[in-house]
């Protein structure tokens, strides 16, 4: 990849969409470090453990959070019950030599506090965002309305990644109102680890349509 690539974001539609599972084909890919800032529900294994995991990474290319809370809930109402507070002047950007991949918690409109949302995060990074939705039914409405939001803020989106059985309208539907191309379709993997990522990467030509991407 060009050097000029240094940070992107995955965001989802929501939650379960598959964000980590392309995070982790993206930071193989592009040879990236991962970057969760923010993680709730760390009593299992968190998204950091599985990147490091699924791709058999060293601890150095999976970087720690910012900040971690135990219930599996809204960041914002995590950190209370916590008796913390996120406070996004400690979200600043990692300095990394290598492109960096960062995977945010849930969905575009999750808040972070009371009055700041992971939205207003993304705008003030400026960095281009990878949205992540499901392929099937019910991701017209949620990604359309997700890539609204995102231009609304003029916050740069590189594409999409649909996650789930390949759908015969769905991508060329979210094309032509979301203006904006997909970049990937992840079928159900039988074994999801680096070996079936690296297929897939290299079976769909990703890191071509990167390079297009980026000029």
């Amino acid at each position: 990849m060009k050097s000029s690539m240094k940070s992107l974001v995955i965001c989802g539609t929501g939650t379960e969409v598959g964000k980590t599972i392309v995070s982790a084909l993206l930071v193989q890919g592009l040879k990236a470090q991962y970057w969760k800032p923010v993680q709730t529900g760390s009593n299992s294994e968190v998204d950091r453990e599985t990147i490091c995991r699924l791709l058999n990474l060293p601890t150095t290319r999976c970087l720690p959070e910012t900040y971690i809370f135990k219930a599996p809930v809204s960041p914002h109402w995590a950190a209370e019950q916590e008796n913390s507070v996120i406070k996004p002047e400690n979200l600043t950007l990692p300095i990394s030599k290598s492109p960096l991949v960062i995977e945010t918690a849930g969905g575009l409109m999750v808040p972070f506090t009371r009055d700041w949302l992971q939205i207003d995060q993304l705008e003030k990074w400026q960095l281009p965002i990878v949205l992540v939705a499901k392929s099937g039914l019910g991701t017209l409405n949620h990604t359309l309305l997700s890539l609204e939001a995102l231009q609304l803020r003029k916050i740069s989106v590189l594409g999409l990644v649909l996650n789930g059985p390949l759908h015969p309208d769905n991508p060329t539907t979210l094309e032509q109102f979301g203006g904006v191309p997909v970049i990937a379709q992840l079928p159900f993997l039988n074994s999801l680890n680096a070996d079936s990522l690296r297929r897939e990467w290299e079976r769909q030509k990703i890191e071509d349509s990167f390079k297009k991407l980026l000029g």
